[in-house]
């Protein structure tokens, strides 16, 4: 196993192939010739919508599927049309006020009930009232059905490739917007799912070297003993136990950001946590390759905008080590000095990702930031106090929490904001340091590590702390149909979108 590793590594695509399939538009309805050249037709429809399915072709077919019961909010009903019955008809119900959530959810749904059959053309109607919303969840969902997760079998599978998704009666969407948003997902999707032994410190500098080339981003890293030597005590303390000394932090960055950036995307990478001293059980541990999925969305995110040409300077800084143990690694009751100076009396080694952040805030604020937005698989106790289905939002400024609660709701990646209020710091106080690391019970241990990374943020910075409790969950979320979800870059994405259109919105007043 030695010998194979390295050249295991050396052959196993890293960066994977994020081209979409063909996209092409129609503006008028799908025809009966055009259905003999799709695989699957998916149609959104009205709850009473008799009506609307009269406006396709075969509306016989259609009609006997609708009214084989009555029909109810996320329903999903399948058939088949055409010449030789070689298309699959699905229908999809949606109610007059559903969310997005909803919508992404019931386009999930409808593509998996396409099943195992080859899938090459696919083709999408909505007769419903939310063309818009109804469509980007079709291609959203298409899009994450089409891309292939890293298979390590030796034996390659022979798929269908989905090639082309044929809208119709399409309005004027934003295809450049919603592809963007499913390529980045989809990187975060691969990402979190690369085993640990290719995606570890070295593997992940690899990764970032070959996107910022590609997406012409500039890059610097920070190595482990760079880091040392500027006092970046909290992150090389995790960082300690990493066999080759590969782990470090990436400063990428996209447009003009001499004078500071629009926004800085802080991205946890902590490649596989172990526990550390404090070692994890078993069930713990098995999947702590996707403790990184934090540094992937900030990741994805940047190379999204880029990918768009937004018109905003953006940063991104990821933290990538990992949480191993060994007789290097760093214990409970140690004090270290974070890189601002402050004293932490180390409680637990398992909270270590709060540890990689404060460095790594610290260096982000530095540059002067008009907004920090950091991402991280953080606590147990997010995911206790909201399940998988939702993230946890923080911040200390109630405006930009509630933007952050409002961007869920439009782009379907649900966010609940916590308390931020200072009297949780007390929690937080050290008999010998500056702050302690978490508490020993653990209580509200979502909300005390959001106030421990507060200390390493300025409060002259808007900033919003994301704990991606949503970032895996079994039997997959909206859209995506696969345990590693993804979340966090949609959101995002949407976040910036809605302040940049406030922001127009104050320049025009």
């Amino acid at each position: 196993m030695i010998r194979i590793l390295p050249l295991m590594v050396k052959q196993t695509r890293l960066v994977p192939d994020l081209r979409p399939p063909r996209i092409a538009r129609h503006r008028s309805m799908v025809t009966a010739s055009q259905i003999q050249a799709l695989d699957a037709l998916l149609v959104i429809a009205p709850l009473q919508g008799a009506a609307r399915l009269r406006s396709l072709p075969a509306a016989p077919a259609w009609l006997a599927l609708h009214q084989s019961g009555e029909p109810h909010a996320g329903e999903v009903r399948s058939s088949a049309i055409g010449a030789r019955s070689q298309c699959a008809a699905i229908i999809g119900y949606v109610a007059a006020d559903a969310s997005t959530f909803d919508i992404l959810t019931l386009a999930g749904k409808m593509l998996a009930a396409i099943g195992h059959r080859p899938l090459a053309r696919l083709g999408c109607v909505v007769l419903a009232d939310a063309a818009d919303a109804g469509l980007d969840a079709l291609l959203s969902a298409a899009l994450a059905r089409a891309f292939a997760l890293p298979k390590l079998r030796s034996k390659p599978g022979t798929a269908t490739r989905l090639a082309r998704i044929d809208l119709f009666a399409t309005p004027a969407i934003d295809l450049k917007r919603i592809v963007a948003a499913a390529k980045a997902t989809n990187l975060v999707r691969w990402l979190t799912a690369l085993p640990p032994n290719l995606l570890d410190a070295a593997g992940y500098r690899r990764v970032i070297e070959q996107l910022a080339r590609q997406y012409r981003l500039r890059l610097r890293w920070y190595s482990h003993a760079q880091l040392e030597r500027m006092g970046a005590g909290a992150f090389t303390a995790v960082a300690r136990a990493n066999l080759n000394g590969d782990a470090g932090i990436a400063h990428l960055s996209y447009g003009d950001t001499r004078s500071g950036s629009d926004v800085a995307l802080v991205g946890k990478g902590i490649v596989f946590d172990t526990g550390g001293i404090n070692l994890k059980p078993h069930r713990s541990m098995f999947d702590m390759h996707t403790d990184m999925s934090g540094s992937a969305v900030a990741l994805a995110t940047l190379l999204a905008l880029a990918e768009q040409r937004a018109p905003l300077a953006v940063e991104a800084w990821l933290a990538i080590s990992e949480n191993n143990i060994g007789p290097d690694a760093y214990r409970p009751q140690e004090v270290v000095r974070a890189l601002n100076g402050t004293t932490i009396q180390v409680v637990h080694s398992d909270a270590e990702g709060r540890m990689a952040l404060a460095d790594t805030l610290t260096l982000a604020s530095r540059t002067r930031p008009r907004l920090i937005v950091d991402f991280a698989t953080l606590t147990g106790a997010c995911v206790m106090a909201l399940g998988e289905r939702y993230s946890g939002v923080f911040s200390r400024d109630a405006k930009l929490a509630a933007q952050a609660v409002a961007a869920g709701v439009a782009s379907g990646e649900r966010v609940w904001s916590f308390p931020m209020d200072t009297d949780y710091d007390e929690e937080l106080e050290s008999p010998v340091a500056d702050v302690v690391q978490c508490t020993l019970d653990s209580k509200a241990d979502h909300i005390l590590a959001a106030r421990f990374l507060a200390r390493f943020v300025p409060a002259a910075i808007p900033w919003l702390h994301v704990d991606l409790s949503a970032a895996t969950r079994k039997g997959g979320l909206g859209a995506v149909s696969t345990e590693v979800t993804g979340f966090g870059a949609r959101f995002t994405l949407q976040l910036l979108a809605d302040r940049a259109v406030r922001r127009r919105t104050r320049r025009r007043a």
